[in-house]
């Protein structure tokens, strides 16, 4: 039976606006009830590594976009389709420098994303041209990573300003049939963590051009000096306050860079007119009226600068990384879910969007709508999985896996390399057993290579022709055949932290096929994730226990009940395979299930979730009254657990539980841990020296973005 649609007061089907910020690209998805894509626009970003530059050449008239665009399907609409599709095109950029052009020169400017900029009273030619010029990412050096601040914002800008125009087609077609109109209520933001961006509190344009992104080593000697020169008790105390240990990854180390590099930034500093923040703190300040100066305890736990005790700056931080609180203007640190400030478009990126898609800007503009939810990426993907009970984890299979594990409302210092930082916050909902209003933790880990290695039996071994081949390929053979296939291609990180590893197959006989070897590179993803997992239930564990006591296995027998996960939510390239999201829930045994949401955007889902979340009254939430609300909508379509639930209803979540009998899964692990033994120290051993161990790397890869 169909779930009746759900209208507001006024009439409209309510929907909630995703910011979506991640490392190669921004989108906006707008989300219903059932946390399905209304409407989605997405930009990809162009790069320095591109030959091929983005300039504005030419428009169609409104009128025949007006009429191209009616002309499509609802389901394009809802895959992105918009107006700036059309007037997009690629020319090559010009290779003079552009401080040295003169005036006449600098006229026209194009952005970033193709489109001309005109002078304002607010703004001339001159200032914007250094900021609109280039990719959105580029790779000055080896191991540099830069983003431009402005393109972002432009990107962001445009993203929104086509889902709307999407929006307003889709609800010409739904009047003509007699259906309620949808309407976008509130808006939230998700984004990349770390990435670092200064800018003048004079002029809102950025002191730097660029921001440094989270993946950037460009810091590493100032890291290492720091370890060089930093006694153990002052570490401890850093990884006691903040949860992180001293890494490229954080922005305090980016931002002690750019204050030892970049004179501009120097100045400003001295003056009292340099701001500080990460993408959260760069889109809201320039997308709400009044310049709101926040940042959310999530992405405010990833610069260094927080003490997870209080949730705000720490004197004793700043004064660490030599730097004085009262010359520079920090966010205020807010919760995930609370108003922000009403959506407006920054003055000077006004001029920089398509005009055909500006109206609707300026119309949404005029409507205030709240900005009141936002979360760095991993903990949306968190929220966006439903992982919100102690004890939950969740898994994005990228390039790398990024695991979260979620700890409630108890801070945990991890002892086998994990990170501790904010989970979510929403303070408004009703207190009860779960502490769901008070800020929750998580330890994060990481695993090096997870859809890599499919690249790789793709790429170097010609196994398959298309990624996605690879589980049916493994699920050709009912084990590996005795194969152990440990993708430790540049070492191996948590839990076990070995530089000096490296890949190794072992087991191999005639009997070897290459569907062995396919499931034995699988299997080699899902067994790390599990050794994280593994690790951080012993991070978990309230009591006494001795390291060789494995929790996820003694929870299999009944003991330990306190430290068993429950949950593993899965999302990310890999876990679209059937197969091995079956080969991942049988080696993590009966204790775990593996759930896989029927929502692709998990982490854009987060944010609306938050923003969601931020009504301080119940009845003024416009999707879900709670959370359990949201699990209900989103999972069941409005049915309740206990319900009998249609078929047809929940067809898109899947649930994978462990098939294999424990005897097995037992033998295969211990199969596992006798090939890392033989795969450890290999560098070492064979070239009689030691390898660096990389603790820049204990951040993980983040390709979930």
């Amino acid at each position: 039976m169909p779930v009746p649609i759900a209208t507001n007061k006024d009439g409209h089907v309510p929907l909630i606006a995703s910011i979506d910020v991640g490392t190669t690209s921004s989108r906006v998805i707008l989300f219903n009830r059932q946390g399905q894509e209304v409407c989605k626009h997405q930009i990809e970003y162009s790069t320095s590594a591109s030959k091929e530059k983005y300039t504005y050449t030419g428009k169609r008239r409104f009128s025949e976009q007006k009429e191209l665009q009616n002309s499509s399907s609802e389901s394009s609409l809802q895959n992105g389709h918009s107006l700036a599709d059309d007037i997009i095109t690629e020319e090559p950029e010009n290779d003079t420098p552009k401080r040295e052009r003169s005036r006449n020169q600098l006229k026209p400017i194009f952005s970033s994303v193709g489109m001309k900029i005109e002078e304002t009273e607010y703004l001339k030619i001159e200032d914007l041209n250094i900021h609109a010029h280039g990719p959105t990412l580029r790779y000055p050096q080896p191991g540099w990573v830069e983003c431009n601040p402005m393109s972002i914002l432009t990107h962001v800008v445009q993203c929104f300003g086509s889902a709307l125009n999407s929006l307003d087609s889709l609800n010409i077609t739904r009047q003509i049939h007699g259906l309620p109109l949808y309407k976008v209520y509130c808006i939230g933001i998700a984004n990349m963590r770390e990435t670092t961006i200064v800018w003048s509190k004079k002029s809102g344009l950025p002191v730097c051009e660029y921001g440094i992104v989270w993946n950037d080593s460009r810091n590493a000697s100032i890291i290492n000096e720091e370890k060089r020169t930093t006694s153990k008790e002052m570490q401890d105390m850093l990884m006691e306050k903040t949860g992180l240990p001293l890494s490229t990854y954080f922005s305090c180390s980016k931002l002690r860079w750019f204050l030892d590099n970049v004179p501009t930034v120097k100045k400003a500093y001295d003056e009292g007119d340099l701001m500080f923040g990460t993408v959260d703190t760069w889109l809201i300040y320039h997308l709400t009226k009044g310049n709101t100066f926040v940042s959310d305890a999530t992405n405010a736990s990833r610069t260094g600068f927080m003490n997870l005790d209080t949730l705000d700056y720490d004197r004793e931080l700043f004064e660490f990384w030599d730097i004085d609180m009262e010359k520079i203007n920090l966010p205020k640190i807010v919760s995930s879910a609370e108003y922000f400030g009403d959506f407006v478009i920054p003055q000077f990126v006004e001029k920089m969007v398509p005009k055909p898609i500006l109206h609707q800007l300026q119309e949404f503009s005029s409507q205030n709508i709240p900005i009141q939810g936002c979360l760095g990426d991993q903990s949306a993907s968190l929220v966006g999985q439903m992982a919100y009970k102690k004890g939950a984890a969740k898994c994005t299979y990228g390039t790398g896996c990024f695991l979260l594990y979620n700890t409630g409302t108890s801070r945990l210092a991890s002892k086998h390399g994990a990170l501790t930082t904010i989970g979510f916050w929403f303070p408004y909902l009703k207190d009860n057993d779960h502490g769901v209003n008070k800020p929750n933790f998580a330890l994060e880990g990481s695993v090096a290579v997870a859809g890599a290695v499919v690249q790789w039996l793709r790429d170097n071994l010609r196994l398959f022709s298309r990624a996605e081949e690879v589980g049916p390929l493994a699920s050709r053979v009912p084990d590996s055949g005795g194969v152990v296939f440990v993708p430790a291609f540049s070492g191996l990180f948590a839990p076990y932290w070995d530089a000096d590893a490296r890949a190794t197959i072992m087991g191999m006989s005639q009997y070897t096929t290459a569907s062995h070897i396919a499931r034995a590179a699988v299997e080699g993803v899902c067994f790390q994730a599990r050794a994280i997992l593994k690790a951080m239930s012993s991070d978990a564990y309230e009591g006494e226990i001795n390291d060789d006591i494995d929790l996820l296995e003694e929870s299999n027998s009944g003991n330990y009940e306190r430290a068993a996960f429950s949950v593993l939510a899965v999302d990310g390239g890999m876990s679209r395979s059937n197969e091995v999201m079956q080969i991942q829930a049988d080696i993590l045994g009966p204790c775990i299930k593996v759930r896989r949401s029927p929502v692709a955007e998990s982490t854009a889902l987060g944010a609306a979730i938050a923003a969601n979340m931020a009504y301080k009254n119940e009845e003024d939430r416009i999707l879900w009254k709670d959370l359990h609300d949201v699990k209900k909508w989103v999972f069941f379509n409005g049915y309740d657990k206990g319900e009998e639930i249609p078929e047809d209803q929940h067809q898109n979540l899947r649930v994978f539980e462990a098939e294999i009998p424990d005897e097995e899964r037992r033998r295969h692990w211990k199969l596992w841990e006798t090939a890392i033994q033989r795969s450890k120290g290999w560098l070492r051993d064979v070239q009689g020296e030691h390898t660096p161990v990389f603790e820049e790397s204990r951040e993980g890869i983040d390709d979930e973005s």
